[in-house]
């Protein structure tokens, strides 16, 4: 795939450090783009479930790929989400093009964007933080099964299968959280008059217009998936937002740069995992 010139690109839910991330396929796509702004939407590390024992060398490849951005002069903004909500404390930090914050408001083409990572709505984050770090080791469980039988589905020639969407669909209780987070970020947007509120956390991407449940007007509302399942971004390209999905067929070759970055003796660099290691320590 030929590099593509994108104004603006949002990610989120990337979950660096589990087995169901994929790191592999995210890298490519960062190689195919070249953007004029990367956000970086939340839970892009995974500090929940970080164990020493799982970062493979596409993760760390990832990583620095983002920072390769941040050294050519591309402005990256790190929003943080709930997988990686221990970075909060060391929001408004600023070096150079890189910035971690908790939310952000910029200005797209004379239009306001409201864009924070979505967790604030998610009640069983606020007041069962135990149950919702439950919730997370079970869907990366049922993601690395999920991934087990694709593998054997792709060898008998047949179409793969997502559990979590299955699920989702069969439960009413899923559907109404998604409709109920969609509506709530609208009307909070509506009411801070912004043209855009752009979110990730529930790992549903999706564009649409939502009117407001109890004021006049609405708001473009858009979600930039995952890196889990859904493999999208968000794009801001001739003035309009799209939804990128990943597909393979698109990726059948390497992109011809080759840099330091993916070449040189990744253990010979910051050790990611000790940095990650004593964000855990640090706030227990």
């Amino acid at each position: 795939m030929a590099k593509r010139d994108v104004d603006i690109v949002v990610i989120s839910d990337v979950h660096l450090g589990t087995y169901g991330c994929h790191a592999k396929e995210l890298l490519r796509y960062l190689k195919s783009i070249r953007p004029q702004k990367v956000i970086l939407n939340g839970d892009i590390i995974d500090i929940w479930q970080f164990s020493k024992s799982y970062w493979p060398e596409s993760h760390m490849k990832v990583v620095r790929r983002l920072l390769k951005f941040v050294t050519e002069g591309v402005p990256v903004y790190y929003l943080t989400g709930n997988h990686d909500e221990m970075l909060r404390k060391f929001a408004d930090f600023n070096l150079g093009q890189f910035q971690l914050l908790n939310k952000l408001v910029m200005e797209v083409d004379n239009k306001k964007a409201w864009i924070f990572h979505g967790d604030v709505f998610d009640v069983t984050m606020q007041h069962s933080k135990w149950l919702a770090k439950l919730g997370a080791v079970g869907y990366d469980t049922l993601i690395i099964l999920n991934s087990m039988v694709n593998w054997l589905l792709t060898t008998l020639g047949r179409q793969k299968m997502s559990f979590s969407q299955k699920i989702k669909g069969k439960f009413k209780d899923a559907v109404k959280f998604i409709n109920h987070f969609e509506q709530t970020a609208a009307d909070l947007a509506v009411d801070k008059q912004y043209d855009y509120v752009i979110c990730g956390h529930i790992h549903h991407a999706d564009i649409r217009e939502i009117k407001a449940t109890d004021a006049p007007g609405s708001v473009l509302y858009l979600n930039s998936g995952d890196w889990v399942e859904s493999l999208t971004s968000l794009e801001y390209a001739n003035g309009k937002w799209t939804i990128f999905k990943y597909n393979a067929a698109d990726f059948n070759t390497e992109p011809d740069e080759e840099d330091k970055a993916d070449t040189e003796d990744l253990n010979n660099s910051l050790d990611i995992k000790v940095l990650l290691e004593k964000f855990k320590v640090d706030t227990q």
